[in-house]
């Protein structure tokens, strides 16, 4: 009795699964064909337009970039200890936002630095992040492909939090009074060197339908990553901004249009990376140009020709209509036998097709030769390509 009732509930089991993977399959193989659809129009019209604009991007990224390098090029890197007399009011100096510079130094809290609470490290700099973590969207016998995840990245952030305290800049480590400067994050979305110090990753319990979900390729969390981050006290970092005085006391800002802040690369290194991120950019945007110019160009040729034969169509058209209108007024008695059309037997010879000059049809049936899909001749069976009304003299 046990037998029949395990089996008829595997068979019931059986015939869900079998019910969800059709249904998901349908899913992902209208979201494919709708994607194919798009993709596909007007002869790949969209894809180079949507190629045009990531290259568009990529130039003016590396415009952006190749500015940004040139001013840091540009821009001084003295000492903390020279850069009161750098700072001195001069008839050039016209920047009321302060000088942009390069400086490097080591970090050192103006109050009570705060301790982290995993490592027990004194930062002047806390983040703490918690990310859950998905699987990836290919099912376990690769049965199918979300396309969601080309847009999706697998980590999402579900919480973070950010302490800080005023902190300056001292060179080479000493105390403040031999020369610092105060370092300033209001408003500054420029990312921070931080360090990790913590790191734990819970794994999340699996579940009766984690198993489905893992066999169909849908994604589900499988871990939490916790994280703690800190900008410790006595750490050297490099310092790109605006430097200006305020009662006396030196004081940098960000700068919005560089890509950094605060660094752990010396100025060297950054002019570096920023040259390596230049050329990427650089190339990108000509190769993702070239290839939108070419599907484009492409695209435009095939539009072309379609609109060039339907011009064609159109005319051949009013002319099967205006050769009907006329033959209608031809009759039997006035056509010679050894004149009338080979096709309809009714109508006088007024068509010779090209390039072959037999004039053998009337010029509706001319036209409807033409129309043919592979059009030829009807007495020497050579390919045509129109015909050519012949009049009386």
């Amino acid at each position: 009795m046990l037998r029949p009732r395990k089996g008829s509930k595997d068979l019931t089991c059986l015939g869900k699964r079998k019910r969800t993977r059709k249904r998901m399959s349908d899913h992902y193989r209208t979201t494919a064909a709708a994607l194919v659809r798009v993709a596909a129009a007007w002869d790949g019209a969209v894809v180079g337009v949507a190629l045009a604009i990531c290259a568009v991007g990529s130039l003016a990224k590396y415009f952006s970039t190749s500015a940004s390098l040139r001013r840091i090029a540009a821009a001084p890197s003295p000492s903390i200890s020279d850069l009161r007399s750098l700072l001195l009011p001069s008839p050039s100096d016209v920047d009321r936002d302060g000088t942009l510079v390069v400086v490097r130094g080591t970090v050192s809290a103006v109050e009570r630095a705060i301790v982290a609470d995993s490592s027990g490290e004194r930062g002047v700099i806390v983040q703490r992040t918690q990310t859950c973590m998905y699987n990836q969207r290919r099912g376990i016998f690769g049965w199918s492909f979300d396309f969601i995840f080309l847009f999706k990245p697998l980590k999402q952030q579900w919480s973070s939090s950010l302490k800080s305290v005023p902190f300056i800049l001292v060179e080479g480590g000493r105390l403040p009074h031999s020369g610092s400067v105060h370092v300033l994050l209001d408003d500054s979305a420029h990312p921070l060197p931080l360090r990790t110090v913590y790191g734990h990753l819970h794994p999340v319990q699996a579940i009766p339908c984690t198993v489905i979900n893992a066999i169909f390729g849908i994604r589900y969390p499988v871990a939490l990553l916790d994280e703690e981050k800190i900008l410790p006290v006595g750490k050297e970092i490099t310092a790109v901004g605006f430097c200006s005085t305020r009662d006396g006391t030196l004081e940098i800002k960000s700068c919005s249009d560089l890509p950094c802040f605060l660094s752990n690369l010396t100025k060297v290194e950054i002019e570096t990376a920023l040259g390596v991120e230049t050329k990427f950019q650089l190339w990108r945007g000509v190769v993702l140009g070239a290839l939108s110019i070419g599907i484009l160009g492409y695209a435009v040729s095939r539009n072309w020709w379609r609109w060039k034969a339907w011009r064609e169509m159109r005319r051949r058209n009013r002319e099967l209509r205006e050769a009907l209108l006329q033959s209608s007024s031809d009759t039997e008695s006035d056509v010679p036998e050894g004149e009338l059309c080979v096709i309809c037997l009714m109508r006088r010879k007024r068509s010779a097709f090209i390039p072959c000059g037999h004039l053998l049809c009337c010029p509706s049936c001319a036209i409807h030769v033409e129309l043919d899909s592979s059009p030829k001749c009807p007495l020497c069976r050579q390919s045509i390509r129109s015909s050519i009304r012949i009049h009386d003299s």
